[in-house]
């Protein structure tokens, strides 16, 4: 059976540029990290890639794997955005700095869309990530839905370290996954989440050793598309509402979800 790896090589890809290849295969979707020289280092262009990945998906898709090239994940923000060139065609993170407020709003909103997707309802998204996944590398793993990753994992949020924030649509789901004290120490301290700590405390679904990780994300994909698909997709709803929703109100939700499902099976309604 062809690994996630393979099928990538082998299918033709539906995008291919700036760093980002999406590639599709019936009920799953494959975006991955092209540029292991640079440690799959993030840029405005790549993440206007990821962002038009998510909007090439079609409607066959139920799973997305998000996987990447070489032996880091992704070592974050390219380092030049900070220079006062910043990249070619793009203004420097100095120029928007100096902006008015509403245009450097609007370019942050730009660039946290391409983060904001993967846990659209129609979906579940699954990061395989090994070696580094560092400051928007480690928010586009919290982006997914869950979490596969290699023994050799290093997460860690930097921006603090540089005087910044997290601000790439990462702060909510970390809190949501360790809870505010871990989330805070691990954000301001900047330090290094390594397998064994990420699987405790509930930042990775799995850690498998680095050979194993291709397989280990298709035996995870193979057993979400078991389940009929609308299914996953209300039990997705009601679990991301749970946290909003007071317990009676969870109750009724899940009424409700069971009564369309109920209905649905039963061909009330055709």
């Amino acid at each position: 059976m062809a690994s996630p790896e393979q099928d990538a090589v082998t299918a033709v890809p539906a995008l291919d540029k700036d760093g980002v290849r999406l590639t599709v295969d019936d009920a799953i979707a494959t975006v991955t990290l092209t540029n292991p020289a640079k440690r799959n280092a993030q840029s405005p262009a790549l993440w206007r890639a990821l962002t038009e990945a998510g909007r090439l998906l079609p409607g066959t898709v139920r799973v997305v794997v998000l996987r990447a090239e070489g032996k880091s994940f992704s070592a974050g923000l390219d380092r030049q955005a900070f220079t006062p060139e910043g990249f070619d065609g793009e203004p420097s993170f100095m120029d928007l700095a100096r902006g008015g407020d509403a245009e450097l709003d609007a370019t942050i909103t730009e660039y946290q869309e391409a983060f904001t997707w993967w846990r659209r309802s129609d979906i579940v998204s699954v990061a395989a990530v090994q070696g580094h996944a560092i400051g928007a590398g480690f928010q586009l793993a919290l982006a997914c839905d869950l979490r596969v990753v290699a023994d050799d994992v290093q997460f860690a949020m930097r921006e603090t370290s540089l005087g910044l924030v997290p601000d790439l649509a990462g702060t909510h789901p970390l809190v949501g996954l360790v809870g505010y004290a871990r989330a805070l120490e691990i954000c301001a301290t900047g330090r290094s989440v390594h397998a064994e700590e990420a699987v405790g405390t509930g930042l990775a679904n799995i850690a498998v050793p680095s050979a194993d990780l291709d397989a280990a994300v298709q035996d995870l994909t193979a057993a979400l598309l078991a389940a009929p698909r609308d299914a996953v997709i209300e039990t997705k709803a009601l679990l991301r509402g749970a946290g909003e929703r007071t317990y009676e109100e969870q109750r009724v939700a899940e009424r409700a979800a069971q009564a369309r499902r109920l209905r649905d099976l039963a061909g009330v309604g055709e």
